[in-house]
């Protein structure tokens, strides 16, 4: 679907948009990262637990993505210091822009307006009652004839192929062992909030 809105983000190299974030390539690979504002799991200063732990498999990955012809952009509606402090923190290497001011996440299905929180929305192909303000997901863009299309999305588990721990834990004799837990988030923490390894 061809992208017809002009989307603007705030970047470490300055505005740009939806277009210029594929830095000179052909296709884009837009994480939406949960942060900030309307999150039940933390505050303005922090990101999502999930969207933290996905996002550690991401440095490895982005310069093998580069090269096979694909742009990865984390984006996030908050502004773009407290995502810079947060970064640094976690020690992350990837771009990540702030959608802060626009339309973008909220067009693509992860942000929702107070009248979607109050009375439901869609969510991953199905209608939600209390989709809360944000929500994890990813979105693939493509240059076709100079123009930017849209060519998916996917959103709650479908966004466990981006978490290579997962397969890691299906390899272990215990497996993910989530048996019993209130699932995932019982284990899932941010990766400085684990003991030493």
């Amino acid at each position: 679907m061809p992208i017809e809105k002009d989307y603007v983000f705030d970047t470490d190299a300055g505005a740009k948009t939806l277009a210029e974030l594929f830095d000179g390539r052909s296709q884009l690979l837009v994480y939406h990262f949960m942060f900030g504002t309307g999150l039940r799991v933390t505050d303005e200063t922090e990101g999502c637990t999930g969207c933290s732990f996905v996002a550690d498999h991401f440095d490895g990955v982005v310069p093998h993505l580069s090269g096979h012809d694909v742009s990865f952009v984390c984006v996030s509606s908050a502004p773009l210091e407290r995502l810079r402090a947060y970064k640094q923190r976690m020690g992350w290497r990837f771009p990540w822009a702030s959608s802060l001011g626009s339309d973008f996440n909220y067009d693509f299905g992860v942000a929702f307006t107070d009248q979607q929180q109050e009375h439901g929305a869609e969510y991953n192909f199905t209608y939600l009652h209390d989709p809360g303000a944000q929500r994890e997901g990813v979105s693939l863009f493509s240059v076709q004839d100079g123009a930017v299309h849209h060519t998916y999305s996917a959103y709650a588990r479908g966004v466990e192929a981006l978490m290579g721990t997962y397969q890691f834990l299906d390899l272990a004799p215990a497996g993910r062992n989530e048996d019993g837990l209130p699932f995932p988030q019982a284990w899932w923490r941010r990766h400085d909030e684990h003991g030493s390894p």
